[in-house]
């Protein structure tokens, strides 16, 4: 690992600035390098695949803000889309036509998604799924699993992933213990606590909640029982089921996990992607439910900016190319070659590590066990993988700063840009052994 402040200045620079005005430099903590050690660099501008630093440094982007930059950076027809759309006024706070050409967009590509909400983040969407499940059932009971992030709500913030993992602090101080207190926690692909937790109190429980394909434990996939019995589970007793789909929808295929998987959950949670790199969130299902909201219904949800027209254009556009040309095999080839020169190359090595991927989403946890939920996750070697970070990073690759977050290989990215990536993670391998 090189010395920040005297390779990145310019960088390093702006973090002691912005330290004395934002609470830790920082906008949000997933971005602080407290998994990985150093200071973050600040970005100057971003095109395609690449990321740059103020210092002028380029990088192969696989963090693509978080999982939204699908399409790269700068992609021709969203920009297009987005000047056309702010020429016209950046916010109404009325009606658009364009909100409801998204919405179609997303109940055409989604089968259990009859009627959509849009609101301006992740975590407003889960927020208001999670309050129309209570709203809908009469009961107060949420079950989430541990590892799962599914924002900053703070009847959710208990056992979460992200950053609050990363950062060890799952439990964050100002969430009050009534918050909470009708929150169950189980463990992630652990079917008999689920079932167990259901038997004991199945008629009070108004929602389950998870990410049907996890990224923010790094990335693990559910088993077929699981899934199934959580399906089977939540329609015996009555209970919603909410796909937190915020990082893999549209980004694992078009329409996300669930229509690769073949699922129908009753509510689903959208953003990301879904905004084109703008700030966008949207929870739909079925409509008996979602005419449960104000003003169809009694269950209050409101935002100034909610389907603003410039980021429903964004959306709109990145959709549109994303079901036209459709990426998600070559994406899935070329993270697939990441993994194989990955673990190739740890194995002659001789560092343990599992390489856990679904589409273009993967990550390379540095531990002997696989990785199946939040317990083996937590086995991983941090101290190695900080310093694996460090040494893709000065190879010119940005991984998320966390072994705890999933990576995102992006449609923008060519056989030669993948072929770098693994070079880099072969000699970064190398210098960590």
């Amino acid at each position: 690992m090189l010395d920040l402040s005297t390779v990145r200045p310019a960088s390093a620079s702006a973090f002691e600035r912005a330290k004395t005005v934002i609470p830790g430099g920082v906008n949000s903590p997933a971005r602080a390098f407290g998994g990985v050690g150093g200071n973050p660099l600040f970005i100057a501008r971003a095109d395609g695949p690449f990321l740059y630093d103020l210092d002028g440094n380029r990088y192969l982007d696989f963090i693509g803000s978080w999982g939204p930059m699908i399409l790269g950076h700068c992609h021709p027809a969203v920009v297009e889309a987005t000047i056309a759309a702010v020429k016209n006024g950046s916010s109404y706070g009325a009606p658009c036509e364009l909100e409801t050409r998204l919405a179609e967009m997303v109940i055409d590509a989604v089968p259990s998604v009859q009627m959509v909400r849009f609101v301006s983040s992740g975590t407003e969407a889960t927020m208001s799924a999670i309050r129309l499940a209570r709203g809908f059932t009469g009961r107060d009971n949420v079950v989430k699993f541990a590892g799962c992030y599914h924002g900053h709500v703070d009847s959710l913030l208990v056992s979460a992933g992200s950053s609050a993992l990363t950062l060890g602090v799952p439990n964050s101080p100002g969430v009050p213990v009534g918050c909470t207190q009708d929150t169950s926690v189980l463990r992630f692909n652990d079917v008999a606590a689920l079932a167990e937790l259901f038997a004991a109190k199945g008629d009070k429980i108004a929602g389950v909640i998870l990410e049907p394909i996890v990224g923010n434990m790094g990335l693990v996939p559910p088993t077929a029982e699981f899934r199934s019995e959580l399906r089977r589970l939540t329609q015996k007793y009555g209970a919603i089921l909410i796909y937190d789909e915020v990082m893999t929808g549209f980004r694992l295929g078009y329409g996300g996990a669930q229509v690769m998987l073949g699922d129908s959950p009753d509510l689903t949670c959208f953003g990301k992607v879904l905004g084109g790199g703008y700030p966008v969130g949207a929870y739909g299902g079925r409509a008996d439910i979602m005419k449960k909201i104000m003003p169809a219904g009694p269950v209050f949800q409101a935002g100034t900016l909610s389907g603003n027209p410039v980021a429903m254009a964004a959306g709109i556009a990145t959709l549109n190319e994303l079901k036209v040309n459709p990426p998600y095999a070559r994406l899935e080839e070329q993270s697939n070659r990441i993994g194989v020169g990955l673990l190739k190359a740890a194995a002659s090595v001789n560092v343990p590590v599992q390489f856990n991927r679904v589409g273009s989403m993967w990550t390379l946890f540095f531990t002997d066990t696989p990785v199946t939920d939040l317990d083996t996750a937590k086995t991983c070697d941090t101290k190695r993988f900080g310093r694996f970070f460090w040494e893709m990073m000065d190879r010119g690759v940005y991984l998320p700063c966390s072994q705890f977050e999933a990576a995102f290989t992006c449609a923008a990215m060519t056989a030669e840009h993948i072929a770098q990536a693994t070079q880099a993670g072969v000699e970064s391998l190398k210098a960590v052994a």
